[in-house]
């Protein structure tokens, strides 16, 4: 407990002893019921002085019809009453319920304050053989910064030299470290537990992975679920509709006994209506309507999947149809030239020069694949008007030649004819001066896990799996059969993809969602178009994370299916609340407004109700699915 929930703790335990008492003196000792009473007070403002303070602030600022409004009538009028045990009651056990739910928030903040925690408070920076200790905000991109056993990485970089273990867990939900050297990709974030690094920073920080995340983070609360936004509407409307229920409750029936003849009986109806009142209190819904949204967000945090809002939980739970990119979403996106096959009249090495100059500028795997299989740095003084064609290739001018270098729709542009390769794989088309000179082969793997992950889809009830890829069809095919996904579409551009998306859209049952996965730029479009979208984090590209409803920070496909488990139990429990607590609310609004209960019956639907709704949101924040199965 913090220090705030140890003083709360504290006021409930001293006021129950001290109402404990006076309710022990009271029954053996002939003290005077208004010497009571006036005893009661004491317990009853040591507990409730904040409901009260509440009250008066919400009523000064015009924002009357709160619980604290509420409890505060119920308890005042049951005091003028002389029902004063009973309203110190009403007082304690609403504060319990209180230090339930901040207990369970807690719970629920801790999973995102470990997020929160990645946040590296300096950098380290290497200027002119001097070490000097900066804000993260101040390290330019191109910078070498030291980062020592123990500490965090700061920015996003390139290992330029050292060897390391990497702790990602934070960042990814993995506990297992990440051995990285010389030459690889290292996110910010991540804490280094072995050698000292010098890294070439790639990124400002606020363009960082670690910047991003806690945006995400942060503005999570932001978008509420459709189940949230009922309940914000309903506590807006139900507590003056009940204050004026009650209010006629003490009004009406003793004027229509009058006018009849009979007693009135005022004083018992006014004791219904303050019951009615604590009855009526909603804090069950809306305490545990968000702490159960807002235990899911912080669970799947806290399993390395990034959920943007609880409206995408709603979205992600009824998702029947999974679209997926293929290359870094359910192949590895680490390429390598496996074949070269010059044409008559180019000699072997050719294809990967012309290849090597004209992609030099290029980020795309497949680019970078094909530097790597050439195996020196191409020389940029030898390469000029470099024209990128999206979804087919390069244009580039090299040694003073036109070389083209794309796919065969790129080469169709040129009236140039290819070869078609009879191994699958990507197929890099080459042209020097409008004549074919070949074809290079580069091919990419299947990730081990991307079969499971299919399954543990189809487990979920997800049923239909399609593939989505600028690839050619060969290849294609072959990613889809070795996964087990349903449908594979080839050779698409960007805009290809968002129209197979929105066919797909009209075509899935209704009252079900579509979610597409991908990874690169050219998703962006359709991530924003479906239904729902899901990025990769880790091989993924910023302008993917930023438009993505959800991003998973290890890029494991089956991580898709713990995010629906998520998804559906956070869904469960909050409907199980509001199905529970209304049921219970208007079977005792019933009996009180009939006279059958008193207020301690008042106070167990009240607060015994917000309890119960509470523990069961808390199965949210401390019982997440596990990821292990489907």
């Amino acid at each position: 407990m913090n220090k705030k929930q140890q003083k709360n703790l504290i006021r409930i335990l001293l006021a129950t002893a001290m109402t404990v008492a006076l309710i022990l003196i009271g029954h053996f000792l002939p003290v005077p019921k208004m010497v009571m009473n006036f005893l009661f007070l004491a317990p009853y403002f040591i507990v409730g002085f904040d409901v009260l303070k509440k009250a008066a602030i919400g009523i000064v600022h015009g924002q009357i019809f709160d619980e604290n409004f509420l409890m505060t009538v119920a308890t005042v009028g049951a005091i003028i009453l002389g029902e004063n045990a009973e309203s110190v009651a009403v007082m304690l056990f609403y504060q319990v319920g209180e230090l339930f739910q901040s207990v369970a928030v807690g719970k629920s903040r801790k999973n995102i304050a470990a997020l929160m925690d990645i946040r590296p408070d300096t950098a380290t920076v290497e200027k002119d053989g001097a070490l000097e200790t900066v804000d993260p905000d101040e390290v330019p991109v191109g910078s070498i910064i030291v980062v020592k056993p123990g500490e965090k990485i700061p920015l996003d970089g390139v290992i330029v030299e050292g060897n390391a273990s990497l702790n990602t867990a934070a960042l990814t939900g993995e506990s297992m470290p990440r051995e990285v050297s010389a030459g690889d990709d290292v996110i910010s974030g991540c804490v280094n537990i072995t050698g000292m690094l010098r890294i070439r920073t790639t990124k400002e920080f606020e363009e960082s992975t670690v910047s991003k995340i806690l945006e995400l983070v942060e503005n999570s609360s932001m978008k509420k679920a459709r189940t949230e936004q009922f309940i914000t509407r309903f506590a807006r409307y139900y507590t003056p509709i009940v204050c004026l229920c009650a209010l006629a409750l003490a009004v009406v029936p003793p004027i229509i006994l009058a006018i009849l003849g009979h007693d009135p009986m005022i004083k018992a109806w006014v004791i219904r209506a303050l019951t009615f009142l604590v009855i009526s209190c909603p804090c069950a819904l809306v305490i545990s309507i968000p702490l159960s949204f807002f235990g899911g967000i912080g669970g799947a945090g806290s399993k390395g999947i990034l959920i943007k809002g609880s409206t995408y939980l709603e979205v992600l739970a009824k998702a029947g149809t999974m679209v997926f990119d293929k290359t870094g979403t359910l192949t590895r996106g680490v390429f390598e030239v496996t074949e070269e096959a010059p044409a008559p009249g180019f000699g072997s090495g050719e294809l990967l020069y012309y290849a090597a100059h004209a992609e030099q500028y290029s980020n795309h795997p497949i680019s970078r694949s094909i530097r790597e299989a050439y195996g020196k740095e191409p020389a940029r003084e030898n390469v000029s008007d470099v024209e990128e064609v999206g979804g087919h290739g390069v244009r580039a001018v090299v040694d003073g030649k036109a070389v083209l270098v794309g796919n065969r729709k790129l080469m169709a542009e040129d009236g140039i004819d290819c070869i078609a390769p009879e191994a699958p794989g990507t197929e890099i088309h080459v042209a020097v001066d409008h004549v074919y000179a070949g074809y290079l082969l580069v091919a990419d793997r299947v990730k081990e896990e991307a079969k499971d992950a299919i399954l543990r889809l189809r487990a979920q009830g997800v049923a239909r799996t399609v593939i989505l890829t600028g690839d050619n069809a060969k290849t294609a095919e072959v990613a889809a059969k070795e996964t087990g996904v349903d449908e594979v579409k080839s050779n698409l551009l960007p805009e290809d993809k968002v129209r197979e998306v929105e066919r797909l859209l009209d075509e899935k049952p209704a009252n079900t969602s579509l979610a597409f996965v991908g990874d690169g730029v050219n998703d962006a479009p359709v991530l924003s178009r479906a239904d729902i979208g899901i990025a990769m984090g880790a091989l993924g590209s910023d302008a993917a994370i930023e438009v993505a409803d959800i991003v998973l920070m290890d890029d494991d496909p089956r991580k898709i299916a713990l995010a629906m488990k998520i998804a559906r139990k956070t869904l469960a429990i909050a409907k199980e609340n509001i199905v529970f607590a209304l049921g219970v609310k208007i079977l005792f609004l019933a009996l009180g407004a009939l006279g059958l209960i008193g207020m301690w019956w008042a106070i167990f639907a009240d607060v015994g109700v917000m309890i119960l709704a509470v523990l069961n949101a808390m199965r949210t924040v401390f019982a997440s699915p596990s990821d292990s199965g489907s």
